[in-house]
């Protein structure tokens, strides 16, 4: 056993980095990307208004809800880009954004609004940043218990602050992303299940398809889970079902016809914005769409095998955390900030390793070479915050984008060895021949 002051001194130095890394992330966020962006902003004239992404959501709901308002119309999209971009945008300029911000989220979406309508949006702002910092700390508290982590009061401090300087998730809560509580409802809805709370759980999935891109593998996993054994689980589908209905149902009835207004402007969104996955942008529209096709292949195996484990489990923490994963790579979008979802994926990876559990010495070292892309931002952003006095605005319009250098292969990485520590928690044959290596 060892001494209390060396996990003492041990604890406060891995807290302190922790500290370090997450506060750097906040200062290359606010002193030099930010600087940067607005320098590129002057200099190019693009547009710069509150940027925020909850705003089209915030002002779509308050147009409908207080003045019976179409969030879909053109009109509303340029008040939208008023407050968003300062001005409307206009084709003309070649370098004014494409994204035309309209209101391209299920009507629903309003529900969850309508208590922030009739406040000033700026301390909308200020509340929902709060907001996003809480879901931070509250998801790792939550994944670990779906995960059945027994992890200790401190250690999951320093994983909490680790959560909170993330550059996922600073850069959404910078943007004020909606992915983001999304994330948490995802978290929230896992951390039911392993409780047994499967009404509960349900409901909380169904209020996350306000991103139906970011939710609908997790509801086919769901689904998948609850049918193998209906009767024992048949309330975490019902739950799903009986809020769904009412979020239908309620849209229809401030909206109807929503749902074709909705398609319209996703159709129109992905037409402007040209977003791709990021198996897309990394190998390719052909490749890349094969290699979607398989990961959604060999995930849907392994949670086809897994659909009868208990949500007590941690195998079940592993399948729900292995769909998430898998969520970051096929969605139409490389955002850095859908990477939240990936969280689940790496505390199970990082417990794996604490336990030293038995892996093949090939995937020892692919762990290694991801870990090293995982921390590879909060390198980066601690480099140049220690080297902030020192940065020129040649220098800094040079360096800025060393923290990103890894987020098209983060990705990758996290799925494809949350694949192999799924398979490989539930081979005999694979640990036995891991542990003669």
């Amino acid at each position: 056993m060892k001494p209390p002051f060396l996990k003492r001194t041990r604890f406060l130095v891995a807290f302190t980095l922790a500290l370090a890394a997450s506060a750097s992330t906040w200062l290359y966020m606010n002193h030099i990307l930010r600087p940067q962006q607005i320098a590129y902003a002057a200099a190019h004239n693009v547009p710069r208004g509150n940027l925020s992404d909850l705003y089209p959501r915030w002002l779509g709901a308050r147009e409908l809800l207080l003045r019976k308002r179409n969030p879909y119309s053109p009109e509303i999209t340029r008040e939208i880009q008023q407050g968003y971009y300062g001005r409307p945008l206009d084709s003309a300029l070649p370098n004014d954004p494409k994204d035309q911000q309209g209101f391209a989220y299920p009507v629903y979406v309003v529900f969850l609004l309508a208590p922030t309508i009739g406040l000033p949006f700026e301390e909308v702002q200020i509340g929902f940043r709060w907001l996003l910092i809480a879901l931070a700390v509250a998801s790792v508290l939550l994944w670990l218990r779906s995960l059945r982590w027994p992890v200790a009061c401190a250690n999951k401090l320093i994983l909490a602050v680790l959560m909170v300087g993330w550059l996922p998730m600073v850069q959404g809560i910078k943007l004020q992303q909606l992915s983001l509580p999304v994330a948490g409802l995802l978290a929230g809805c896992a951390a039911c299940l392993s409780a047994g709370w499967y009404l509960a759980a349900g409901g909380l999935l169904a209020l996350a398809t306000i991103k139906p891109q970011l939710a609908w593998p997790f509801v086919l996993w769901l689904l998948l889970w609850a049918g193998s054994d209906w009767r024992a689980r048949r309330r975490a589908a019902l739950g799903f079902g009986l809020v769904m209905l009412l979020l239908l149902g309620g849209a229809e009835l401030i909206l109807p016809g929503w749902w074709r207004m909705f398609l319209e402007a996703l159709r129109q969104y992905h037409q402007y914005t040209q977003n791709k996955s990021v198996m897309v942008w990394m190998f390719g529209s052909v490749t890349g769409r094969i290699l979607e096709a398989i990961s959604f292949l060999a995930c849907a195996v392994y949670v086809w095998r897994m659909r009868r484990e208990p949500a007590t489990s941690a195998a079940f923490g592993r399948a729900s955390a292995l769909v998430l994963a898998l969520t970051v790579l096929i969605v139409p979008m490389f955002a850095p900030y859908n990477q939240v979802l990936l969280a689940p994926a790496i505390l199970s990876l990082l417990w794996s390793e604490i336990r030293r559990d038995p892996v093949l010495p090939v995937i020892r070292l692919a762990r290694i070479v991801g870990g090293v892309l995982l921390i590879w931002p909060w390198i980066a952003t601690l480099v140049l915050s220690a080297a902030y006095p020192w940065l020129t605005p040649q220098l800094r319009s040079s360096l800025w984008p060393m923290p990103f250098y890894s987020n098209f292969l983060v990705p990758i990485f996290i799925f494809g060895l949350a694949l192999l520590h799924s398979r490989s928690g539930h081979s005999p044959n694979l640990r036995e021949s891991a542990a003669q290596e």
